[in-house]
């Protein structure tokens, strides 16, 4: 069982390495989440909006250009991908949902590929998941998508979670070709998506403000496609046309500044996933991979 202090680690796919996740603000998460005070205080304000809605106008601020070099020096982030060079910026914000150069995330020839860079969990079949981020957990797809009726489409499908860390590039992409639907608003409090959080209580996802997106596709049924919201996530931004084709890899939108997740359902037999991210989840670990490399057939 994984203790919830214990460090968060992951599998590199690139690296095949296990390595330790260095995480943004870990103080401040361990004592909101594991302190009696700093659980009054999440309850209190940290949850709510209004919170994250003045951090993320915070972060829009001119003078927080002055954070992006030593974010980029303590997280080791290389600017050699960024579209503009760091001294470009016109806010950490505008530094946060950076674009990269096209030649810095290709995609690959693969049916699925993953919608973000990030740490991710995937599972064969929705209903019959047992653990998540620590044993016992399971997800309540009901609740997940607001939509009871819905949620029988999907519960004996794939799975696929994506969580982006504020160090990652967080603009996030199709997996696959299709026609998108409008974008639904499910709204609800901001709770952290950290696994520091979320080993103590899984159902923040649902409870979390998200957007959905159906995604019908020629070769994989219908496609929902979440983003969920969190602690200090100033807003959800879509940048693309309902009802207009997209591609394979092709921009969905970008979280502003906080760390934050897209989750992935697909009806059953429509798609299977990745081996390795489906024998890594069995250990409760994830697997870092990068947007646009393979992550099913």
């Amino acid at each position: 069982m994984v203790s919830s202090v214990e460090p968060i680690k992951y599998l590199n796919r690139e690296t095949g390495q296990v390595e330790t996740e260095q995480v943004y603000g870990e103080g401040f998460l361990r004592w909101a989440y594991g302190n009696p005070l700093g659980k009054l205080a999440l309850h209190s304000f940290v949850k709510r909006p209004f919170f994250s809605k003045w951090y993320g106008k915070r972060m829009d601020q001119p003078k927080t250009t002055e954070k992006i070099a030593p974010f980029l020096e303590t997280y080791g982030l290389s600017s050699g991908d960024f579209e503009k060079s760091p001294s470009e910026f016109t806010s950490f914000n505008d530094f946060f949902y950076r674009k990269l150069k096209p030649s810095a995330r290709p995609i690959a020839d693969a049916p699925i590929v993953f919608p973000a860079d990030g740490r991710h969990l995937g599972f064969e079949k929705a209903s019959e998941i047992s653990s998540v981020f620590i044993k016992g957990q399971k997800f309540d797809i009901a609740a997940l998508l607001g939509d009871p009726q819905l949620a029988e489409k999907y519960q004996d499908g794939p799975l696929l979670l994506s969580r982006l860390c504020p160090v990652d590039y967080h603009r996030f992409h199709f997996p696959c070709s299709g026609i998108p639907s409008e974008t639904r608003l499910v709204n609800g409090p901001l709770f952290s998506v950290s696994p520091l959080a979320l080993r103590q209580r899984l159902s923040y996802l649902w409870e979390n403000k998200r957007s959905i997106t159906e995604l019908v596709t020629q070769h994989h049924g219908t496609v929902i496609c979440m983003e969920i919201g969190a602690t200090c996530v100033g807003s959800i931004h879509q940048t693309f046309t309902p009802g207009q084709e997209v591609q394979k890899g092709d921009e969905k939108g970008y979280f502003a500044f906080g760390g934050s997740s897209t989750l992935l359902m697909f009806q059953p037999g429509t798609v299977t996933l990745s081996n390795d991210l489906l024998q890594t989840s069995q250990k409760i670990m994830e697997l870092y991979a990068k947007v646009g490399s393979p992550a099913g057939s």
